[in-house]
């Protein structure tokens, strides 16, 4: 079996991922609230916004931590095809959850559905990158950490909904960031104890592009909008404007004959 090493750049891999997941955390977390109290289609680009940065700070969080990842005893190559569907599956499931949640008259059944569909989602997303993994071996899987990678997506992302609909204040977002973002480590790095490396050592060129030539560009990029995106909507006006839509407001002047 082969051993698997998570900090093959030391602790710069997971620390960094874990920031990329409380970033994508709270400003989701706070487009969410700002979709909350707008209307129409300025709650429709806060939606949007909300499930962008959500669902990129997850897919994020778990390539970054990837860069830290080797096999003894074979190389690492990634399938680009289906890493990218694992992106557009992290930012549809989000998507499908936090419009769910800002739509619904039903706030308890929506927040439940909602948990429930973003959560394995997630979890899809997950196994889904590690699904694009290659190297010179098969790959297996606990199903009892499966599991519990699973439960854990399912709450974090109920727990994520819930906040979205719930906290207000700046300061409260920041804190629930900081427990989202463990959340989604933790279910990574369960997801990653679950996995079993059975390495068959060759000597043959694995197919895919290595973490450097794909994931590490891709990461940048997507962090990139995750830095931008957040002080965009820092710097935004708290009420009236949207992400696609924001208009200047010109004070009428009193004129009088």
């Amino acid at each position: 079996m082969g051993h698997l090493d998570h900090t093959a750049f030391g602790w710069l891999a997971p620390v960094l991922s874990y920031v990329m997941a409380c970033l994508g955390s709270a400003l989701g977390l706070r487009c969410t609230v700002r979709a909350l109290g707008a209307t129409g289609r300025s709650r429709r680009n806060w939606l949007i916004t909300a499930a962008s940065a959500i669902g990129t700070g997850i897919w994020t969080m778990h390539f970054v931590a990837m860069l830290g990842y080797g096999v003894n005893g074979t190389d690492v190559r990634y399938d680009v095809p289906l890493t990218l569907l694992s992106l557009l599956v992290a930012m549809a499931v989000v998507c499908a959850g936090v419009f769910a949640v800002g739509y619904s008259r039903d706030r308890v059944r929506a927040l439940f559905l909602g948990g429930l569909t973003t959560g394995l989602g997630v979890a899809s997303m997950h196994y889904l990158g590690m699904a694009a993994v290659r190297l010179h071996g098969d790959v297996s899987y606990d199903p009892t950490f499966v599991a519990l990678s699973v439960l854990i997506a399912v709450v974090a992302a109920t727990a994520a909904l819930w906040a979205g609909l719930h906290i207000k204040s700046p300061v409260a977002v920041a804190v629930a960031s900081l427990v989202m973002g463990a959340a989604v480590s933790s279910m990574h790095y369960t997801g990653m104890l679950a996995a079993r490396v059975h390495v068959r050592p060759s000597g043959a060129a694995l197919p895919g592009a290595t973490a450097m030539q794909f994931i590490f560009p891709l990461t940048v990029g997507l962090g990139s909008y995750l830095f931008l995106t957040s002080a965009f909507v820092a710097l935004s006006p708290a009420t009236g404007a949207s992400p696609a839509s924001a208009t200047a407001r010109v004070p009428l002047e009193n004129v009088t004959p």
